[in-house]
């Protein structure tokens, strides 16, 4: 029986628009880089990534791209040597602007390993969550991400979603997201103002939304006592509160004086991080992101620890396009102790690279795509143009501090500030 083998790969730099949304170390650029890896076959196939697109990224993914052809579609094993043997790299990679990363093969395997689930699917005429060991949920529910946020950038026309700096501002921005989109749960990105009036906020959404599953995210902006106080503040309104200090100690600390569950994408981020925090009982909760963590395989075996040793299982998100949501939405599907809404950016998005309809929300939720493959289309055009816009925007990197530096010349990154 013949194999089908990787011909070539296609690496496209893309850049879409992004909200001023505020956060511990800044507030996001006028334009989110991703890289989008299109995998072709001898067959005729062409499989689906998508992941980060800073210059030192993409120059990884492009080595990686070139020692690829040849390769088995089904041969995962054969791809993580493949860039294991390339990447034999020193020192860390930034990743989404805060998590250093100590090995980036994981981070540069993931995007190739979800292009050949693309095509393992849509060869066999199966969806990627049924390579995953089969849809335990036909509907993934995600939460609204609310965010702090100026009216516009600098220099700019204000966008559709107005100025979000005070507690009322924030309940209007979660009734537009729960209006649009059914969420029934809703998380803030905190860490940008006083501890009390990120607690006036959320004690305000619950007013506002009773029922609704809170959760607050500082992003490691306070001390372990101020991490305490917020908690006690909090007990009975959130559901998990979020990185409130930084670090496997910090977070212990914080877990031993409170019953709210303490959830990660900070201080557990790679395989090594979980027999420590298990230890420590530093977290409940691991947000999982197989954009680092290796893949979508990768992330099922984190599953399968999260559930031997009892923690807890969600899904962190970044600036992303459609591609990602797709592999967000196969994976959680196919993820059976995955119960929490997922985060994701996606509703702040207003541009994108697949065509419409595959991954619409529907009271919160999307419904996984049945197609084969990750069940989307590339739309050619769009690539093209979000590909000029990168090439237009001059940014490289991502920098949340350094843009706000140039709007507020003394900024500091606020990280255990409080």
């Amino acid at each position: 029986m013949s194999s089908t083998r990787v011909s070539g790969v296609v690496v496209t730099p893309v850049a879409f628009a992004d909200p001023p949304l505020l956060n511990v170390v800044g507030v996001h650029q006028p334009y989110a880089l991703r890289a989008i890896v299109q995998v072709q076959t001898d067959s005729g196939s062409v499989g689906l990534g998508e992941t980060y697109a800073d210059d030192a990224h993409l120059a990884r993914l492009a080595a990686v791209a070139d020692v690829l052809p040849g390769l088995d579609v089904y041969d995962l094993n054969g791809l993580r040597q493949r860039v294991s043997d390339v990447l034999r790299l020193d020192g860390s990679a930034q990743v989404g602007g805060m998590l250093a990363i100590q090995n980036p093969a994981d981070v540069v395997l993931s995007p190739f390993e979800v292009a050949l689930l693309d095509i393992q699917g849509r060869e066999l005429g199966r969806p990627v969550a049924d390579l995953l060991g089969g849809a335990v949920r036909t509907e993934v529910p995600f939460s609204a991400y609310l965010f702090y946020k100026w009216a516009a950038h600098p220099d700019r026309e204000p966008d559709a979603w107005g100025a979000a700096l005070d507690p009322d501002a924030i309940v209007t921005q979660a009734r537009r997201m729960v209006e649009e989109y059914g969420f029934t749960a809703i998380k803030l990105k905190g860490g940008v103002f006083a501890p009390d009036e990120e607690i006036e906020a959320v004690k305000a959404l619950a007013a506002a939304f009773p029922g609704h599953k809170l959760r607050i995210d500082p992003n490691g902006a306070w001390t372990p006592a101020t991490s305490v106080r917020v908690a006690k503040e909090l007990a009975g309104v959130i559901e998990y509160l979020e990185d409130p200090t930084p670090g496997i100690e910090g977070m212990a600390q914080v877990a031993g004086e409170t019953d709210i569950p303490l959830a990660t994408n900070m201080c557990v981020i790679a395989f090594d991080h979980l027999k420590p925090a298990v230890l420590a009982d530093a977290v409940q909760v691991v947000l999982s992101d197989h954009h680092y963590w290796g893949g979508l395989q990768r992330s099922r075996l984190l599953a399968g620890i999260c559930e031997t040793f009892g923690l807890g299982l969600s899904m962190h998100s970044n600036s992303h396009l459609g591609i990602s949501l797709a592999a967000m939405t196969h994976l959680a599907a196919a993820t059976p102790n995955l119960t929490y809404a997922c985060d994701t950016h996606y509703p702040w998005k207003t541009e994108d690279l697949i065509k419409p309809g595959a991954l619409d929300f529907f009271d919160g939720s999307i419904r996984l795509p049945t197609n084969p493959g990750l069940g989307v289309e590339l739309d050619e055009d769009a690539l093209g143009r979000l590909h000029e816009q990168y090439l237009a925007c001059g940014i490289r990197s991502r920098d949340d501090t350094s843009y706000m530096q140039t709007v507020q010349p003394d900024f500091t990154r606020n990280t255990s500030r409080w």
